[in-house]
């Protein structure tokens, strides 16, 4: 008979999102059909960055082709705890579990520090997870896996990621031996800095000086760098996209505040040593019959949405707790400023977080998707028109064309 009727681990309050300096609790649930000896059971708590691809290399005439493998990990922290029994070299006689149903505290700390976000990727990984182990002296060890997200918070309330981004290209284009005429885009967003759900807004004067067609449209791409042994790979994604309409000779078309959404997608990494994490956003012009003209911007995914001012810094461990202190010598902001986050399944879906074990594994949270930050029910507002000293009406009598050009110069 098999004794073992169920075996998995619960979290307090279905909790999934956590920080650095957070508290990882909750119960590992034993059911037993029969009495069961053992040397006892053991939780597991690590949080591990993790890197591998492969190369196919043809080799020469005698070696052959062959495959190289890149590995490399950086590992955050590795914890454990006994809930029942020993340890695993712990001697003394095996102590028995009797029939029936069982739940065994457990509560681990996630050090203040270097933490890098949660991501899954094609060629590598960060991910945080619970294990747990009935260690059998005559057996097979029985084991159950937990994943869940740890978030290392950008906010995004700083005088560098809300300042506008702007940018120009321009190029000429050639029909046989003729100029056909210039093709230019002034590009400017509402800011540099986003969490998932809210929208850029592009604000753009696309100018057509030739014959022929072009379409505008605006892509927001996640672009990932895997590093091991002193090489590198990177997979760049599209995560969010806009398309402009059709733009005929000799024409020009304005985007005023044209928004694009984000979805739920990991924030940018900034605090891995093995995987890189960065956002551009790229306005493309497709000319007919010629090559596309593109221009890029930075932009940066973070945690914290965008506040009213005036911005101070975000505590995450006080609002998680409903203490709605700030650290340090900062006033802390009304309660409706710091409402607690919701969150968000990552766009890409779920992973199966067994491909690091060997053995078959018990319970129902083997496959795992990362939740980040997001919001929810995101209004663009219109920023307001910039300070003049001389004549804080003029914005008044400028046209609306007239008006953009003075923002994007």
């Amino acid at each position: 008979m098999v004794k073992l009727k169920d075996f998995h681990i619960i979290l307090d309050s279905n909790k999934t999102v956590y920080s650095a300096g957070e508290y990882v609790s909750g119960n590992v649930v034993v059911e037993l059909r029969g009495d069961m000896k053992m040397r006892g059971i053991r939780i597991y708590m690590r949080g591990l960055a993790k890197v591998h691809w492969s190369e196919s290399r043809g080799g020469g005439h005698q070696t052959g082709s062959y495959t190289k493998y890149y590995d490399a990990e950086e590992e955050y922290f590795y914890m454990k705890q006994v809930l029942f029994g020993k340890d695993e070299h712990e001697g003394g006689s095996n102590p028995v579990l009797r029939a029936g149903h069982h739940e065994l505290r457990f509560s681990f700390q996630i050090p203040y520090g270097r933490v890098a976000t949660s991501f899954e990727g094609k060629y590598g990984r960060i991910r945080y997870w619970l294990k747990a182990e009935i260690d059998k002296p005559w057996g097979f060890n029985s084991k159950t896996k937990r994943a869940f997200t740890v978030i290392d918070h950008i906010d995004i309330n700083t005088p560098a990621l809300l300042a506008p981004q702007t940018g120009f290209q321009e190029k000429t284009v050639c029909c046989g031996l003729c100029v056909a005429g210039n093709i230019s885009m002034s590009i400017k967003t509402d800011r540099k800095g986003y969490c998932p759900g809210e929208s850029i807004a592009i604000s753009a004067e696309l100018q057509n000086g030739s014959s022929r067609r072009i379409k505008p449209r605006a892509t927001l791409y996640q672009r990932t760098t895997f590093f091991a042994d002193g090489k590198s790979r990177s997979v760049r994604n599209p995560v969010a996209f806009l398309q402009g309409s059709t733009i005929r000779g000799r024409r020009t078309e304005n985007w005023n505040n044209k928004l694009l959404k984000i979805p739920p997608i990991t924030p940018t990494l900034t605090n891995c040593g093995i995987i890189k994490l960065e956002y551009f956003l790229t306005i493309c012009l497709d000319i007919t019959g010629a090559m596309n003209l593109n221009l890029h911007l930075p932009i940066v995914i973070g945690t914290v949405p965008l506040r009213a001012p005036p911005y101070t810094p975000f505590d995450p461990l006080a609002v998680g707790s409903m203490d709605l202190g700030f650290a340090g010598m900062f006033p802390s902001p009304p309660i409706a400023d710091i409402a607690p986050p919701s969150y968000a399944e990552c766009l890409f879906g779920a992973v199966d977080i067994r491909d690091d074990e060997t053995e078959d594994m018990m319970g129902d949270t083997l496959m795992f998707t990362p939740m980040y930050t997001y919001v929810p029910n995101y209004e663009f507002r219109q920023p307001p028109p910039p300070y003049s000293p001389t004549d804080p009406n003029a914005s008044i009598a400028h046209s609306s064309s007239d008006h953009y050009r003075a923002c994007v110069s």
